[in-house]
């Protein structure tokens, strides 16, 4: 009976994510703001008026509209069906990797705040305790369900790469790589007097840790690559050089993301690679 719907769940993930896009564009604006998340109903931020429901649809009213506001013509961000097409695919992503189980809502629930909170170090080079919070809690709850009730939900790098006990692999994830980041920002901060890695940075691979196990100490290595290249183009693009301050936080997603459905493979990679295997 649940074959066909195994079939149809990424799918029905994509649809899903697609309108909790939507409301990750809410959160990405309203929440820095300190404003409230459900009232006012979504609005045009130039003439105020409420939106109405056949131009809320995710990304294809964006798309009918022509990318303006119905009522005032005011221009409408490519960023609200990106954030949107982002969940649907993430989601997507969740459901083909793990099928119709507890661990593909996990992973949704992850990439959804990776999302939303890497928005938000965008616009504001902060990543909000409170979310990043909410991503840790979520995570150690899984945890917790999966090392005393052995219903399969995290870590989701399948056993915490090696770790036989999920509540220990999940501690060590957090503990290794919120530990070298910390152990790196303090020692910049002695030697360039100022500080190059936010505490918000360390907070989030602390956060990861249940999400990845072991593997998340592998984060801080693939996102300073990420973040390198990034750093340099957004340089360029800005014409201030170095001295640009580039939000760390999407660097450090994206590579969980990628550790998240092929860590494991990675690291046989890499082990092939340097004689370990």
């Amino acid at each position: 009976m649940l074959a066909p719907f195994e079939t149809v769940f990424p799918f029905a993930l994509f649809v899903l994510g697609l309108v909790f896009g939507s409301f990750a564009n809410v959160v990405i604006w309203r929440f820095p703001r300190g404003e409230s998340l459900s009232v006012p109903a979504s609005h045009c931020p130039v003439c105020n008026h409420p939106i109405r429901w056949r131009d809320n649809i995710p990304v294809l009213s964006w798309a009918l509209l022509r990318a303006k506001c119905r009522d005032c013509g005011a221009h409408i961000s490519g960023r609200y069906p990106a954030v949107e097409l982002a969940t649907g695919l993430l989601w997507f992503a969740c459901g083909a990797r793990f099928g119709l189980s507890v661990e593909a809502v996990v992973a949704a629930v992850m990439c959804y705040l990776l999302l939303i909170l890497s928005a938000i170090d965008l616009d504001t080079l902060r990543l909000p305790n409170a979310l990043v919070g909410l991503l840790g809690a979520v995570g150690y709850a899984a945890v917790l369900v999966t090392q005393f009730f052995g219903i399969e939900a995290a870590p989701l790098t399948r056993a915490g790469g090696g770790l036989a006990s999920p509540l220990l692999a999940a501690v060590a994830g957090s503990v290794i790589a919120g530990g070298l980041s910390l152990g790196i920002a303090s020692v910049y901060k002695g030697v360039r007097g100022r500080a190059g890695f936010g505490m918000g940075d360390v907070k989030l691979l602390v956060a990861l840790g249940p999400y990845l196990g072991i593997y998340n100490s592998a984060v801080l290595f693939l996102g300073s690559i990420i973040g390198a290249v990034w750093g340099v183009i957004a340089a360029w693009r800005s014409g201030r050089g170095l001295s640009a301050k580039i939000p760390f936080g999407p660097a450090l997603a994206l590579a969980a993301v990628v550790l998240l459905f092929f860590g494991p493979n990675l690291w046989e990679w890499y082990a092939g690679l340097v004689g370990l295997t």
